[in-house]
């Protein structure tokens, strides 16, 4: 399947404009030229342009603004390709101490490690050290300490207990008849932490922490506990991506914290799918924007027409369809991710890449569906366990008649199991150790956030700015805390 996604993708532009920037004329030739000059690495060439573009005295605000994204962007990107050939070779030694210059030079040439050229000069993505050993089996088997991570990127033993808890809540629900069981109450705290003088003194900063939107038979009785500091707003139930809203001044020499604590109570849940019961969905206003191209990250582009058409072959029934579709992006090898805001097109980028971290192996499940009728839409938030392990995770949710929407977790994929409900569990079922924040992709705060976001699709680590502009992720950090509690009666 990889060697079809390549074949199908090599070397193809990325399409698209960076979401969470104000819409522009897309016949703007301009833009679309910086945006490529951007996208190749040719960032002189880039700020020419855009200085260019920047004295025209007609140009719009909303233009002007897309224009300096791209300034945004390039920093952005720097900081994600950060090391040479050289730095990446010695980080390798330190899992590969025996690495001869033959193999490093192998991988290289195979692309095994994302890099750019700005500019004329070779430059690596920082993890991409790191993610060779999710992208190669011999890497893998010649690292000292053998393998730590599973395909879906969490540690073995994390994936051995969500196996084990899998199981348990199928047995749930078919002991119930249920689809949503094992209720568990938590209680988070988020923090986020922005760097003593990031911010001049006296200065106000704004942030907004991820906060989850209420959910039937996924998460209820969501309670807000208390703030630091105290001071907040609450975004309403119908904010897509929802947060709540602090601000404090920021004192000399110190760093300026921001948290919020909150209750809530996550349910699992397994579908059991009839195949032989699925029919083709209505598309009925409500879901029509489901179905549909949602540019720049959702375009059905003529390779992934190609690749769909390869994946789903002459299946007819949808569920045949969705699960075509699901076995084939969990082919796709998770690895990490640079940031979102600095790719065009990240549905038409994980094709050509070959790879993805959670995030990108959604929207393309998510765009694959959609071209073939069956509705799917965006869901993320934070995954926890019993133990220390938590991060930040994306996954989806797709319409099947006559069951109605169901989540899939494409990213846990198929796991290794004889049994066909629990190797499948993640077509239909879905864990309650994940809280989710948003139900779509590149949605408006409230309130807004006045300078650009530093994730123009996400909102899982929160968001900073000051009067001076968006604070990056380099000037601040985050972290979750959590306890389970007992489960309220």
């Amino acid at each position: 399947m990889l060697g079809l996604i390549a074949m199908l993708s090599g070397g193809l532009p990325l399409l698209g404009v960076a979401s969470g920037i104000p819409p522009v004329d897309p016949g703007n030739r301009d833009l679309a030229a910086v945006i490529e000059l951007v996208t190749a690495g040719q960032f002189q060439a880039a700020d020419a342009r855009i200085d260019e573009a920047l004295k025209e005295s007609g140009l719009s605000p909303d233009a002007r603004r897309a224009f300096e994204f791209q300034r945004q962007r390039m920093r952005r990107m720097r900081l994600d390709f950060d090391l040479t050939a050289d730095q990446v070779e010695a980080k390798l030694r330190q899992r590969i101490p025996d690495l001869t210059g033959a193999e490093f030079a192998r991988w290289d040439a195979h692309g095994m490690f994302e890099h750019m050229d700005i500019d004329g000069k070779r430059v690596y993505f920082d993890r991409a050290p790191s993610n060779l050993f999710h992208l190669s089996a011999v890497a893998v088997a010649r690292q000292k300490g053998g393998t730590q991570y599973v395909d879906s990127g969490l540690p073995k033993e994390v994936n051995d207990n969500y196996i084990d808890f899998d199981r348990k809540v199928i047995a749930a629900a078919r002991a119930t008849g249920k689809t949503s069981v094992l209720p568990k109450r938590v209680r988070v705290t988020q923090t986020l932490t922005v760097q003593a003088d990031a911010v001049p003194a006296g200065k106000m900063v704004r942030a907004w922490i991820p906060y989850p939107r209420a959910d039937t038979g996924q998460q209820e009785d969501i309670e807000f506990v208390s703030s630091q500091p105290s001071a907040h707003e609450i975004a309403p139930e119908s904010a897509l991506q929802r947060t709540v809203h602090l601000e404090q001044p920021a004192q000399a020499g110190k760093p300026t914290v921001f948290s919020i604590t909150y209750e809530v109570t996550l349910y699992a849940q397994y579908h059991a799918i009839d195949p032989s019961k699925v029919t083709t969905a209505k598309i009925t206003p409500e879901l029509a924007p489901f179905v549909s191209e949602r540019a720049p990250h959702v375009v059905f582009t003529e390779p992934l027409r190609v690749f769909s058409k390869q994946v789903v072959g002459d299946a007819t029934n949808p569920y045949e369809i969705a699960r075509r579709i699901f076995a084939a992006v969990d082919e796709v090898p998770w690895a990490g991710a640079r940031e979102y805001s600095t790719i065009p097109d990240l549905s038409a980028y994980t094709l050509r890449a070959g790879h993805g971290d959670c995030g990108e192996q959604t929207l393309l499940l998510i765009t694959l569906m959609r071209m073939n009728g069956i509705p799917a839409r965006w869901q993320s938030g934070w995954t926890f366990t019993d133990g220390k392990y938590d991060d930040i995770h994306d996954w989806a949710a797709i319409y099947l008649a006559p069951y109605g929407w169901i989540p899939v977790d494409v990213t846990y994929g198929r796991l290794a199991s004889d049994d066909p409900a629990l190797k499948w569990f993640y077509l239909g079922g879905l864990d309650n150790y994940r809280i989710a924040f948003n139900d779509d992709f590149s949605q408006a705060f409230v309130p807004a956030k006045q300078h650009f976001r530093s994730d123009t699709v996400d909102s899982q680590r929160g968001e900073v700015e000051w009067d001076g502009g968006n604070l990056y992720y380099d000037k601040w950090d985050y972290r979750f805390d959590w306890k389970i509690l007992p489960t309220k009666p």
